[in-house]
């Protein structure tokens, strides 16, 4: 026998209460995606019309000057490919250390577990600065090579945390009992048992290290300066401080290449951001279901 439907009656507040829910949602969604929606606009238009303000709902005056003219650089593929290597490697390293950290610290009979967690905490809050962080890795002989950008700041104690959290809360000790019967050794039951569960809590350390590898460019500032190895950010800063007009202006000649700098910077301002962004807003998708439930699952402990 099939199921009868049934129909509740709303009342006028329920369907106002939605109405409101629904624009409110709506207005939160624009103010959200307006602003990536118009750097893309903005970024093929006419520079003369997004000054005048006259780029708002489509783009004017279409042109790729600004992406041709970026693309003309090889340097910005020499950054794509150290930016996606130093991700990749990055990302795998920090994914492995903050699972293998927080897990034995999830156990709350390990011995030394308070002064272990301690001496994390200290580090999250205390370092040493900048200068003796640099004088470190030029001691290290890290100074203008890939490891540097891939090693430092390879564990974060912030992740750590909510990766020992989920494992606290999602781990039984009914599951680790019945493996030990079985005869499953500890780090057996981490790789088959384990990490199969941490899927969501995967899913959020990779969103977390890997938009941070991305977007890494302070740590390029500061520790790398041959060209071959500067990420995709540190390209794009040179690429845009090169088309900007710095140049002082002595003849005819030279202001018309000022005028031409000055278009093409409003053009590659925005390209720049779109080619940054592009490469993470394609993949968040992809792993957006395992973040809230990844985050939750780490924040409630039961």
């Amino acid at each position: 026998m099939g199921r009868k439907k049934v129909h509740v009656k709303r009342s006028g507040s329920d369907l106002a209460f939605d109405i409101i829910s629904y624009l409110i949602l709506g207005i939160v969604s624009l103010i959200a995606v307006y602003p990536l929606y118009f750097v893309l606009i903005a970024s093929i238009s006419s520079p003369e019309a997004v000054n005048a303000g006259k780029v708002m709902l489509y783009p004017i005056g279409v042109t790729l000057e600004g992406y041709q003219k970026l693309f003309e650089d090889s340097r910005i593929f020499t950054g794509y490919r150290n930016t996606i290597l130093y991700t990749a490697a990055g990302t795998t390293l920090d994914l492995c250390l903050t699972l293998i950290t927080a897990y034995p610290l999830s156990f709350k009979k390990l011995p030394g577990r308070k002064i272990f967690t301690g001496f994390f905490l200290f580090t999250m809050f205390f370092n040493g600065g900048l200068i003796p962080t640099f004088l470190l890795i030029k001691g290290l002989g890290l100074y203008d090579t890939p490891f540097v950008l891939v090693l430092l700041g390879a564990l974060n104690i912030y992740n750590m945390i909510i990766a020992r959290s989920f494992f606290e809360g999602t781990i039984s000790k009914d599951l680790m009992d019945a493996a030990e019967i079985d005869g499953c050794g500890k780090f057996r039951f981490f790789i088959s048992s384990v990490l199969p569960l941490s899927k969501a809590l995967i899913g959020v350390l990779v969103v977390y290290y890997g938009v941070a590898h991305w977007n890494q460019y302070f740590n390029a500032l500061i520790y790398i300066s041959k060209e071959a190895l500067r990420p995709l950010q540190m390209v794009l800063r040179e690429i845009l401080i090169q088309n900007s007009s710095t140049m002082q202006v002595f003849d005819e000649s030279m202001m018309l290449e000022l005028l031409r700098r000055e278009r093409y910077a409003e053009l590659i301002k925005y390209g720049v951001i779109v080619v940054a962004s592009i490469p993470v807003l394609c993949i968040y998708p992809f792993i957006q279901k395992y973040f809230t439930k990844g985050v939750m699952l780490g924040a409630v402990k039961e």
